[in-house]
């Protein structure tokens, strides 16, 4: 039986600050999206997060 992660080659350990940062603003701009999107097909639970949101931020406490 051949293991799938034993074929894989390893990655360059060093990855640089640049790559990590464009890398992170691609994936959130993506979830934005996709929140977004989420949202205008299903606004009841758009709504109910909002609202939960809300209570939940009434209700912190520093």
């Amino acid at each position: 039986m051949v293991w799938p992660m034993a074929e894989r080659k390893p990655e360059p350990a060093a990855e640089t600050d640049a790559e990590r940062r464009r890398r992170r603003a691609q994936f959130l701009r993506e979830r934005a999206e996709a929140i977004e999107l989420r949202d205008r097909v299903k606004p009841r639970r758009a709504r109910a997060a909002r609202m939960r949101q809300q209570m939940r931020m009434r209700t912190f406490r520093w």
